[in-house]
């Protein structure tokens, strides 16, 4: 969920370290990385079959806001009723459900302000394209289009992908649940870590039923709970309970601690 790909390719490197320590030796060809990592790596191979060139450039935030305000002259909108961060937060949002402008526009109905926020989508989308460009949303978005679009793309690393493992589960959106759906569809192996108690980014679009509803999604599935806290007295353990039972969706557990009772909270 970073927001910048230098963070990205750090935390590849981090993982791809801790794998290789793990298991005693190189871990070879495995694709050991974020979601964005893995997309642009793909995008550059094939992204010329949904009418980019493999030479795109990947937009940051500086670049989105540049953008965003000359669109915003363009269409003639107060810039203090439509100011370009909230703007963007508007479009990543739609981009994280894989919501284009025209599905923006229309539930948008009669609002205008979220009629004119699904305008300036459409510009910014147009010009991303008119520059070969793509921001760090699109680089999820255009890898779930492009395997939509591409059968034989999807075939490709779909063989390519025998085994999917996934870490913080509840932590994807909609758009990085769909890749894993796209790529698992065929052969269904697939392990995804997470606890739906700890999912806290639904403001940058993190969506909690990805992991809740993952055993209606794969009919087979096994659930492994690991509910031993290692790192809480039980005391707390005891308090964060009584609270996690309170939640109207989850999956049941019974999180324990060995260590000592502890202070009071």
């Amino acid at each position: 969920q970073s927001r910048g790909l230098g963070d990205v390719y750090k935390r590849q490197a981090e993982m791809r370290e801790r794998v290789d320590r793990l298991l005693g030796m190189d871990a070879g060809g495995a694709w050991i990385m974020t979601f964005h990592a893995a997309c642009v790596r793909i995008l550059r191979r094939y992204i010329e079959r949904i009418g980019y060139s493999n030479s795109f450039t990947i937009y940051d935030t500086d670049d989105q806001k540049s953008i965003i305000r000359q669109i915003l002259k363009k269409l003639d909108l107060d810039t203090k009723l439509y100011k370009d961060r909230a703007v963007l937060t508007d479009i990543s949002r739609a981009k994280d459900k894989l919501k284009g402008p025209d599905e923006m526009e229309l539930e948008a109905g009669a609002n205008y302000h979220r009629k004119k926020v699904a305008e300036v989508y459409r510009e910014y989308q147009r010009q991303l394209k008119s520059n070969n460009a793509l921001d760090f949303d699109d680089i999820i978005c255009r890898t779930v289009e492009l395997f939509g679009s591409c059968p034989d793309v999807l075939d490709y690393y779909g063989e390519r992908f025998r085994y999917i493992m996934v870490d913080e589960y509840q932590d994807t959106n909609f758009a990085q649940h769909s890749i894993v759906l796209q790529l698992t569809q065929e052969h269904q192996r697939v392990c995804v870590v997470g606890d739906d108690a700890q999912s806290i980014y639904s403001f940058r679009g993190a969506n909690i039923d990805n992991i809740l509803k993952f055993t209606q999604l794969y009919k087979g599935a096994k659930l492994f709970k690991l509910e031993q806290n290692y790192r809480s007295t039980q005391t707390i353990v005891c308090a964060a309970n009584s609270l996690i039972e309170k939640n109207s969706e989850q999956i049941k557990k019974e999180v324990f601690s060995e260590k000592a009772k502890g202070e009071p909270i």
